[in-house]
């Protein structure tokens, strides 16, 4: 362990936990009032890098760092922003994946435990930072972008962060998940950081993102329409200014109403039982009681109904005929106890001149193989023949198998 980094660290937690008050200060009100504030304590901080002075002429400031961990961890969402940087990320990835993967083939452990680290570390910061960027949407929607107050403001806040998804979703783009898992091989740590982590963290925001563009196009619909009803409701009262003597004019008298007021309810209702008044119960079960269902059935209408005479004849045998496939398979199988000898499936195929195809052949004796019990696979050596794929790992292609008695 670094014992000067260590100090260092301990040092600046000191400095933020004893000035906490301060910082809070800067925090809200952007700046460091350096006439109530001691000198020594503002040199202090500013060496340990929370507070700064832009120029020379400029005042003191709470340092963007120091900033986005209040923001963070205070889930306030006034000033802060959804960062894209995708890209960046990914090649300080892959490059320090590259590192460990060097380090581990020649040896250096340690080196390549240290690289694992930071590749662990930059690799949740990346899922984090994602995770963050959308909660910090899902935020501005839930309140409505609560933090500005009119209508147009509201529209533009939902305008940008429109753009900041489409941004993020374009930034989605550069993850090349073949390119990753070329990266990683056959390295379990690798994989399950830059394959299983990236993708399922990609997965979800991508499918937050989604859920976000439709929440966003709602609100700004229902922005749009409450602004419109201010500028109808402004113009009206403007109206009303201008012309205070205004009296509507008697639509009734007009020869040709207009839509607008030529809407009313109909005078009378569909008529319609009221099963539900208890005055009329006993009327009502009068009328269901007076109900006659008559029905007569004509069968001379319909001779498909009347008695047919059922002629029992002996039924033709159903006989199924066996598996060819399967009953070549076991022929096989026989001739290898028979002969006692080593032969490969498609030697017999050949020798036997059988009219299946190779490859369904081939399936079906390993098929008929393992179909065997344990004690029956005992009496049997079966070996494969085959290489590994070219391009996938883990796929073994099988293209013969040999078949004798152990």
């Amino acid at each position: 362990m670094n014992q000067n980094l260590h100090q260092s660290g301990v040092t600046l937690l000191n400095a933020l936990s004893k000035h906490a008050d301060l910082i809070m200060q800067v925090y809200l009100s952007g700046r460091v009032d350096e006439s109530k504030v001691s000198q020594n304590v503002i040199e202090k901080l500013i060496k340990l890098g929370v507070f700064w002075r832009p120029d020379a002429d400029s005042e003191i400031r709470l340092k963007n760092a120091v900033r986005q961990l209040l923001e963070t961890s205070m889930h306030d969402e006034r000033t802060r922003q959804v960062d894209a940087n995708i890209g960046s990320a990914l090649a300080s990835l892959k490059t320090l994946a590259q590192h460990y993967k060097e380090a581990l083939h020649q040896g250096r452990f340690t080196e390549s435990q240290a690289h694992l680290s930071d590749l662990t570390e930059h690799v949740y910061a990346l899922t984090e930072s994602l995770a963050n960027n959308v909660r910090v949407l899902f935020s501005r929607i839930s309140n409505e972008f609560g933090y500005v107050s009119s209508i147009d403001a509201k529209i533009r806040e939902n305008e940008l962060a429109q753009q900041q998804v489409s941004e993020l979703l374009k930034q989605l783009e550069l993850f090349r998940f073949d390119e990753l898992s070329e990266l990683a091989a056959s390295n379990r740590e690798l994989r399950h950081l830059l394959v299983v982590t990236l993708q399922l963290s990609f997965s979800q925001v991508i499918q937050e993102l989604s859920i976000v563009q439709a929440n966003l196009l709602e609100l700004l619909g229902r922005f749009r329409e409450f602004k419109g009803r201010t500028r109808l409701l402004k113009g009206f009262v403007l109206h009303m200014e201008q012309k205070p003597d205004f009296e509507p004019v008697n639509y009734c008298n007009l020869s040709q109403i207009p839509m607008l007021f030529n809407q009313a309810n109909s005078a009378i209702k569909p008529a319609a039982a009221d099963v539900f008044r208890a005055e009329h119960e006993l009327v009502l079960q009068q009328l269901v009681s007076a109900i006659k269902s008559v029905r007569r059935n004509d069968y001379s209408a319909h001779p498909e109904r009347a008695a047919q005479t059922i002629n029992v004849e002996q039924q033709s045998s159903v006989e199924f005929a066996e598996d060819k496939l399967k009953s070549a398979v076991e022929d096989y199988f026989c001739h290898v106890i028979d002969t006692g000898e080593r032969i490969t499936a498609l030697e017999y195929h050949s020798e036997h001149n059988l009219e299946f195809d190779t490859e369904a052949w081939i399936y079906q004796v390993i098929g008929g193989y393992q179909g065997l019990t344990m004690e029956e696979q005992g009496f049997f050596a079966i070996d494969q023949t085959g290489e590994p794929h070219p391009v996938y790992n883990g796929n073994y292609i099988i293209r013969d198998v040999e078949l004798g008695l152990r």
